[in-house]
């Protein structure tokens, strides 16, 4: 029976690798070092932010991208430029609460990189029960340990649970901690051969597609 459904942020809840490569170049211009190429992004999409940039800008002053990244961040955000969950994604989520699903997020960002999603009048703030990240967890996915904290905090055993991601990593993750797992691969940046089989429970084509299938996958909710 499952009574979770656990969501990544990127790539999956929403679409932000293309806009996440557009903000990383702008911070990187604005301390005077050249562009990444899309492919260098790609090549380690998915890893913690600070754990990726050395290897898409050798050299780069990580203390000083930091903040200079938030602070571009918060204008992404403030434009509606970066992290807009569409109408009908929210709808999903909606179908999930109401059919008796507790519904949260888990992701690689850290703290400040989720931070405008914890704001009292976001929009998940009704449909979500809470959101685990780099910074309120002790490791991180692809560790299957990654899922340690929410197990805890909720008292939900694994087998209750599905994670719903984007990427290999994701699904070694969820698979590991003995969870079902829904690669979503409405990106187009990953394609399902990519995937170990052995952690995939079902895939779906774009996000809305999650309340059928997790009702396929662990009946009404209980």
């Amino acid at each position: 029976m499952i009574k979770a459904v656990i969501v990544d942020v990127d790539d999956t809840l929403c679409l932000t690798e293309a806009t996440s490569f557009v903000l990383e170049n702008e911070v990187l211009a604005a301390m005077g070092r050249p562009p990444m190429s899309r492919g260098l992004h790609l090549a380690n999409w998915g890893e913690p932010l600070l754990e990726a940039m050395p290897k898409r800008s050798p050299g780069i002053d990580l203390e000083r991208f930091g903040p200079l990244f938030h602070d571009f961040m918060r204008r992404h955000v403030a434009d509606g430029r970066i992290d807009v969950i569409p109408a009908e994604n929210l709808a999903a989520l909606d179908e999930l609460v109401l059919s008796g699903r507790t519904v949260m997020l888990l992701t690689s960002r850290t703290g400040p990189e989720i931070q405008h999603m914890l704001a009292p009048d976001h929009v998940l703030t009704s449909r979500i029960s809470g959101i685990y990240h780099r910074d309120n967890t002790r490791h991180g996915k692809p560790d299957p340990r990654a899922f340690d904290e929410l197990l805890a905090h909720t008292g939900l055993s694994p087998a209750q649970c599905v994670y719903v991601g984007d990427s290999p990593g994701d699904a070694n993750a969820a698979g590991g901690a003995g969870m079902a797992f829904i690669a979503c691969l409405q990106s187009g940046v990953r394609r399902l051969d990519e995937f170990d089989e052995r952690w995939v429970t079902a895939s779906i084509n774009t996000f809305p597609e999650v309340v059928a299938t997790v009702d396929k996958i662990g009946g009404a909710a209980g």
